[in-house]
Formats: C-alpha cells, sequence, structure tokens
C-alpha cells in the first residue's frame, strides 16, 4: 500500500507539471492535466492515504472520553509529584 501512494503521489505531481508546461501552448490541454491530477488527489489518493494512516488503529483512543481524561489526570497528577 506504501509503494501504491508514492506512485500516486508521484503521478500527481507529473500531471500536475506537465499540465503547468502545457498549459501556455495550449491552455485546454493544460487545464484538463491539472484539473484531473487535482481531482485523481483529492478522491483516489486521499481516501487511500488516511485509510492506510488509520487501518490498525482504534479509534476509542482517540476520542474524549470519560476513562481517557481520567487516564490524562493521573498522568497528570503523577508527572506533577516528580
Amino acid at each position: 500500500m506504501k509503494y501504491i501512494l508514492i506512485i500516486l503521489l508521484l503521478a500527481v505531481f507529473l500531471g500536475l507539471g506537465s499540465g503547468f508546461y502545457i498549459k501556455p501552448e495550449d491552455e485546454a490541454t493544460g487545464n484538463l492535466l491539472i484539473g484531473l491530477s487535482i481531482s485523481a488527489g483529492f478522491f483516489i489518493l486521499m481516501p487511500l492515504f488516511i485509510y492506510h494512516r488509520w487501518k490498525d488503529k482504534n479509534v476509542k483512543d482517540y476520542m474524549l472520553t470519560k476513562e481517557n481524561i481520567l487516564k490524562m489526570q493521573e498522568y497528570q497528577n503523577s508527572k506533577d509529584k516528580k
């Protein structure tokens, strides 16, 4: 998955670069390449990246629940006593 994300990121940057390079000569094709690259970045790359980063994580660990608040208070109290 890591290599797929890297390849996709490079493809998006390559598409953006080529779009900006072609734009002065052929504005319609340049705008098309830029638009497709940005769309691929937002609709394909970002969801894959978010899935890759969160797939093995427990969302409860990052939510502000009563248990987590108590853990933070206990940690702060033990830190203050040292």
